[in-house]
């Protein structure tokens, strides 16, 4: 009997340790497992705060990319996990943030759902298409060549109701959000979205009562834009011209012969620039140019649409308050500013 319980203890005793080795055995694999899954294994720096992966990419291109910048610390892993989530048939093109203590499974799960994040896109003031297209290629997937061409597309143009000379009315400064990945005709559509939903009825109404077309207005208020940066007199600014267009006047706005030239450092516009031929010279050719000199901001735009009404038809620097103009109904009136502007320059020593 003795004997018996002995062995019985023996056994019971072999069966725990059988059981506390097995148990041991399924821990390491859990862990393994886990390991594998979520602990960390993203190689986070400031540098690569973001994983692109490019339109078009498969998964054997998005594992070169992920070697190649040394996204991930074990590549074995993440393929495991990968394999898992069925990674392979998912990979979406995007701009992923990368972050600290990353997980593999948390990167799969971006990748495989597109979860990516939004390009927060400022657009300012841009004097040309070329910068629009440098600025939309820095920014974005889309190559700034294509921008560039689409801009300048007759046909492409067309569909949206403009030419070459016009597209450029199309970009409205703003802060914007887009996907990376976005190409260039996603961003033209996006953008006359953003023009027609600038055209509000009340908008129209004022371009009307002006007659002008909304290209037009752009095209003025690119004019005002690069005429001053004073909020307060841009409306004025405005109303001069609008006053020399009924006049049947040339404008006379030295921003369009530096537009014309292609050169914006000139700081003083002289008679040999001003005989430059194009037809954005306002000197040498009555009413608008053919199109906007540079993408005027949605205030310009709008002191445009609310120009003064005046009887002003010049003005010049003001020496009194730099940075403003005086303001003239008459031109003798106007050659006594821009005297006292220019003995106000000599004075400078410029």
């Amino acid at each position: 009997m003795a004997k018996k319980k002995k062995s019985q203890s023996k056994l019971r005793r072999y069966l725990l340790a059988f059981l506390v080795v097995v148990g041991v055995f399924i821990a390491l694999i859990g862990y393994r497992f886990y390991h594998r899954i979520y602990a960390p294994n993203i190689a986070y720096a400031d540098e690569k705060e973001f994983l692109f992966v490019p339109t078009g990419c498969d998964y054997e291109q998005l594992l070169a990319i992920l070697s190649e910048h040394k996204v991930v610390r074990n590549i074995e892993a993440f393929e495991w996990v990968a394999m898992q989530m069925k990674l392979p048939e998912n990979v979406h093109p995007g701009r992923y943030r990368l972050k600290k203590n990353m997980s593999n499974y948390e990167l799969v799960k971006l990748i495989r759902g597109g979860l990516q994040e939004p390009v927060k896109l400022v657009i300012i003031k841009f004097r040309t298409k070329e910068d629009v297209a440098g600025f939309i290629g820095r920014k974005l997937e889309a190559d700034s060549a294509s921008v560039w061409n689409m801009l300048n597309d007759r046909s492409e143009m067309e569909a949206y109701g403009l030419t070459p000379a016009t597209s450029i009315s199309l970009i409205i400064p703003n802060t914007y959000e887009f996907y990376w990945n976005t190409s260039e005709t996603q961003f033209i559509e996006r953008m006359k979205k953003e023009f027609d939903r600038f055209w509000t009825a009340d908008r129209l109404s004022k371009a009307a009562v002006l007659n002008l077309t909304t290209v037009e207005v752009a095209t003025l208020a690119s004019i005002v834009e690069e005429e001053t940066n004073y909020q307060p007199e841009k409306s004025i600014v405005a109303g001069v011209y609008l006053n020399r267009i009924k006049k049947g006047m040339p404008l006379q706005a030295d921003p369009t012969v530096k537009f014309a030239i292609g050169d914006f450092s000139i700081k003083r516009v002289l008679n040999v620039h001003l005989a430059f031929v194009s037809p954005y010279n306002t000197y040498l050719n009555a009413g608008l140019p053919p199109g906007p000199i540079c993408t005027p901001s949605i205030k310009t735009m709008d002191a445009v649409l609310n120009a003064a009404q005046h009887d002003y038809i010049y003005f010049c620097a003001n020496p009194d308050k730099p940075g403003t103009h005086a303001f003239a109904k008459t031109y003798e009136q106007h050659l006594l500013n821009a005297r006292r502007y220019q003995q106000w320059i000599s004075r400078q020593g410029r």
